[in-house]
């Protein structure tokens, strides 16, 4: 601002001296033309000279006041553009002191600003190392609990050998047991086969020589049978729509082996039905149909007649139920399911092994739910109690069949 200032004034006494030596040189101008007329001019007289030079005296006078009001003029300028430089000089002044004041509040600000991340990293760092000691904290917790978790897994891991070995042991005890109890057994129903058999050859012998039952009778059966049997064909039909649910139910459960056991009883099922469509009765020499009952047995508080074919049926559907709810309860077992026998499908369905003869299809079911629910029992549980397997074919216990059955003889 200084260096403008001197540069200013410097500027302003060279215009002056400029003008005043412009005047110096125009004022001997102005002398020397007069004299260049005066030769022209006649001499005047001495009074005329006198009152020119006090003309030209008056003149200088003037020319001098003239260049005092310039001088005048000029100071003023001088001291007026001095004073605009002063006021400019102040305002320059004032401005460099608004700017060194807002750099200053600016250098402030920064610095706050440069406290407050400061402040805030410390804090964040604070916060990190609480965050990495409460992780540290927490990881330290978590290897605790799994190394806890890992010496329980170890203890139940040789608490469930133990287990299993013990297991192995009473199942081979129970598997001994079992192979002499069915070794037992099976010499039993040996027994009480052959007594059967020699019964029921006895009772043949008497069949024979029994009358045949009346020719109207006969019908009656035959008429009979044929309508159980269109009954009992419609009713396969309509069963198929309900192995359909089933065996969706069976996939979305993920009970494979139940599902498997179901396919494999439908299959058997099917053959059945295929078997049954294709054969050609022949009534009237069918021995059923002219035999007179021998048996009578009671199911539901009522009673029913039969003769020796009717019951062996009936005694077929007890072993085929237990047969078949066998391999439905080692299925459930297999499947770790909870025992259920009554969801099964077979169970419901109950018509495996029945020809569509000698008894009512009602009568068969029954029947063969009593074997399945024993043959389930076993079959969960793996053991033998209400019945046998020999070589791959099952069957119930005679006394237990016995007591299923309860036939009592007419005669």
């Amino acid at each position: 601002m200084k260096r403008v200032r001197a540069v200013t004034v410097t500027i302003l006494f060279l215009l002056l001296g400029a003008g005043v030596l412009a005047y110096a040189r125009q004022e001997p101008q102005d002398q020397k033309k007069p004299e260049k007329q005066e030769p022209q001019r006649p001499k005047p007289e001495p009074q005329h000279q006198q009152s020119q030079q006090e003309g030209h005296a008056q003149q200088d006078q003037q020319r001098q006041q003239q260049q005092q009001r310039e001088q005048q003029n000029r100071q003023q300028q001088l001291e007026h553009q001095q004073q605009q430089n002063q006021q400019q000089e102040r305002a320059q002044q004032e401005k460099q002191r608004q700017q060194n004041q807002q750099q200053q509040q600016e250098r402030a600000q920064q610095q706050r600003e440069q406290q407050n991340r400061q402040q805030q990293l410390e804090h964040q760092q604070q916060q990190n190392q609480q965050q990495e000691r409460a992780q540290q904290e927490k990881q330290r917790q978590q290897n605790q609990q799994q190394q806890q978790a890992q010496q329980q897994r170890e203890l139940q891991n040789r608490q469930q050998q133990q287990n299993q070995q013990q297991r192995v042991a009473q199942q081979q005890q129970q598997t001994q047991r079992n192979q002499a109890q069915e070794a037992h057994q099976q010499q039993l129903n040996r027994q009480q086969q052959e007594r059967a058999t020699h019964q029921w050859q006895q009772q043949q012998q008497q069949h024979q020589q029994q009358e045949r039952l009346s020719q109207q009778r006969q019908q009656q059966l035959i008429q009979q049978q044929q309508q159980r049997l269109t009954q009992y064909r419609q009713r396969l039909d309509d069963q198929q729509r309900r192995l359909q649910y089933q065996a969706a139910t069976l996939q979305q459960q993920r009970r494979m082996a139940q599902y498997r056991f179901q396919e494999e009883y439908v299959q058997r099922l099917r053959e059945q039905d295929r078997r049954l469509r294709e054969e050609r009765h022949d009534y009237n020499n069918d021995p059923y149909f002219y035999t007179a009952p021998i048996y009578r047995y009671n199911r539901g508080g009522a009673y029913y007649e039969t003769n020796q074919y009717g019951a062996d049926l009936l005694r077929q559907a007890v072993n085929n139920g237990y047969q078949e709810g066998f391999r439905a309860g080692v299925a459930d077992r297999q499947d770790g399911w909870r025992p259920d026998y009554q969801q099964s499908y077979a169970y419901e369905d109950a018509t495996y092994g029945f020809s569509g003869y000698y008894v009512d299809p009602e009568d068969y079911r029954y029947y063969f739910r009593e074997g399945f629910s024993r043959g389930y029992q076993d079959g969960y549980n793996d053991r033998y109690e209400y019945g046998y397997n020999s070589n791959g074919s099952f069957g119930v216990l005679g006394n237990v069949l016995s007591l299923i059955l309860n036939l009592q003889s007419l005669r």
